[in-house]
């Protein structure tokens, strides 16, 4: 007689097909039901889909969602991005093992809760925050985490966590959250009021898909997710590439430290995003699309199944779409399990194949040998929005937004010290400065464009404009102020890229934990000259040898960071002052008589300007 633990396995691995490549969503079905993928139940389902165990281990230790060992009933995730943390998320994380009686990575001994520390969950706008399940709780305070832990020993309903519903269609019933969009401006294209609905794919579906995909190169549309490529030659390669089956995917798996912009299209504008899809399928001669969803916009899935389903319903997915016979197309939406590096579009597709998210060697490119090595076609949640307007007011107005060589408008995560962060919707071309005094932002000293894997930017940078030619980004914009530490910061964006690196390369996984180590000995006052010529060194290795974009943006940080601030490094050093001892910090020493003095010290520092502060 089969145990109830064969017989979920059984209907789980038996509702995909037992399809091996569907592993990730039977691991979530056996995640959810049990707490853990126990090794015994990895033996059962690697027996049942015609695998391996080692191969269902593998997985299961790659993503963070997984766990081999039971979890709580009730998870709590605390985000540990730079923003949280700078918001008080320790404060936080010492309420809730109070109130639960377990410390950070612990689970009471009734298996009721875990309390963990988690990467951004893209909240950074609405910071400190914490995924309980999959319910978002934002704007922490001490007190209201000590309130909510209470409430969840009461009631382990998280539903009941909601008590004030976000705007927009974060009140819808399927969503149910206390989410903000916080859209602080709407821009000409996607986030503009009175986009008339389908009307780009009507519109393509009287061209040839040839005739479309003109269309989009002519607008100078280029990939939204920061590398920038252009996304009508993308299409071109993958309706040329010889294949009986094409592949279109949607990479919604925002995983950058202060992106949160796909969050606000996923809940507001989620038929525009299929509406791309549908656009780019036609264009390529694909049948099938994925919406690679990351876990921790897990609470979005039931909405953007409703939403599918009713397009499905409306004749906009599936057979003879708008009446056209000759155009089918459909989607599904593949839940991520937390994983950074599965926003490599590489990456993404070993992990809706069912494997570890590790990036694959290339050439070949996804376009020629992708997902099911057939060409498929990545473009992220914005491309596909703008790809859609396009077809709708056409290649001219599109290129007609921006600079000569950027086209078109960006949306920004705003976060950091601001009064007002967000999403904002600007026409390419808009400089730094301009977009702090949008945001409220006073006082900033340090600008990261483009979440840990960008630009580090200074006072002296500010006029800098957001575009390809200049600072591209996919979106995120984290704004620091004069009281923050450079070298913390940098130390921060490091320890994540070390603990997210998928380990299979040696510049990447090494050299990340090497770079770590050396700033830390900045930061202490042990560091000389040498030390950062090593820096620099490594890093410039790192770059220039690792296998995938994570490797290769690792060290930006650190080569920004002494390039833009010399002066907070050099005051760091052993020798930077004749007759003072390593670690001794200059600024903090004067402090005190500075206050006394009520004086600034005259000495330059390019973090805090030029009168130090």
């Amino acid at each position: 007689m089969k145990s109830d633990q064969d017989l979920l396995i059984t209907r789980s691995c038996s509702k995909y097909g037992n399809d091996p490549g569907r592993v990730i969503d039977i691991l979530w079905e056996i995640q959810k039901s049990l707490g853990c993928v126990s090794y015994e139940a990895m033996e059962k389902i690697a027996a049942t889909i015609n695998t391996s165990r080692v191969q269902i281990e593998g997985i299961v230790s790659f993503y963070s969602f997984f766990s081999e060992t039971p979890k709580g009933k009730i998870i709590i995730r605390l985000c540990d991005d730079i923003v949280d943390r700078h918001a008080g998320v320790e404060q936080i994380a010492v309420v809730f093992s109070e109130e639960l009686g377990i410390g950070i990575g612990q689970t009471s001994p009734d298996r009721e809760f875990s309390l963990e520390y988690t990467p951004c969950i893209g909240m950074s706008d609405q910071a400190p925050a914490a995924l309980v399940n999959d319910v978002v709780v934002t704007s922490l305070t001490p007190d209201s985490a000590r309130e909510t832990a209470r409430r969840l020993k009461a009631n382990p309903d998280t539903s009941k966590l909601v008590a004030a519903k976000g705007d927009g269609n974060n009140g819808h019933r399927l969503i149910n959250t206390m989410v903000k969009n916080n859209i602080r401006l709407k821009g000409e294209v996607i986030l503009a009021d009175g986009i008339q609905a389908e009307a780009g794919l009507k519109k393509a579906l009287s061209k040839t898909p040839l005739e479309v995909i003109q269309e989009v190169v002519e607008s100078g549309l280029r990939g939204r997710g920061g590398a920038g490529f252009s996304t009508g030659e993308k299409w071109r390669l993958a309706q040329k590439a010889l294949a009986s089956k094409r592949f279109v995917i949607c990479n919604a798996d925002e995983g950058e430290p202060g992106t949160f912009k796909d969050r606000v299209l996923l809940t507001e504008r989620a038929d525009l995003i299929f509406e791309g899809m549908a656009i780019a399928a036609y264009a390529i001669g694909s049948d099938s699309g994925i919406l690679y969803l990351r876990a921790e916009y897990a609470y979005l899935r039931p909405f953007l199944e409703a939403v599918l389903e009713e397009r499905r319903k409306s004749g906009l997915l599936g057979s003879a779409i708008c009446g056209k016979k000759d155009f089918s197309f459909d989607i599904r939406i593949q839940l991520g399990a937390g994983a950074y590096i599965c926003g490599e579009e590489s990456a993404l597709i070993s992990s809706c194949e069912g494997l570890r998210g590790e990036p694959k060697n290339r050439p070949p490119f996804p376009v020629e040998k992708g997902y099911l090595s057939k060409p498929t076609a990545v473009n992220n949640v914005e491309t596909f929005c703008c790809a859609a307007r396009i077809m709708d007011r056409g290649s001219s107005w599109f290129a007609g937004i921006g600079t000569k060589a950027s086209h078109g408008t960006k949306l920004l995560s705003v976060s950091g010290d601001c009064a007002k962060p967000g999403v904002y919707e600007v026409p390419y071309g808009v400089e730094v400065a301009a977009l702090l005094e949008m945001a409220g932002a006073e006082d900033t000293a340090i600008v990261q464009v483009g979440g840990a894997s960008g630009d580090m930017i200074g006072r002296r940078s500010f006029n800098r404009k957001i575009c390809f030619s200049d600072l591209a980004t996919g979106g995120a914009i984290t704004l620091f102020n004069s009281s923050r530490n450079v070298l913390a910061i940098v130390d921060y964006y490091l320890e994540f890229f070390a603990h997210e690196s998928c380990g299979y390369c040696t510049p990447c996984r090494v050299g990340t934990v090497f770079l770590r180590e050396r700033i830390q000995k900045v930061m202490h006052g042990f560091a000389d000259k040498a030390d950062l010529e090593y820096l620099q060194e490594l890093g410039k290795t790192i770059m220039i040898t690792s296998r995938c974009g994570l490797g290769s943006s690792a060290p930006k940080c650190v080569l920004h960071s002494i390039a833009q601030f010399p002066l907070v490094y050099s005051s760091h050093l052993k020798e930077s002052l004749d007759g003072l001892q390593p670690g001794f910090n200059i600024q903090k020493a004067l402090e005190e008589s500075r206050r006394i003095a009520k004086r600034k010290s005259m000495i330059y520092d390019p973090v805090f300007g030029n009168e130090g502060e």
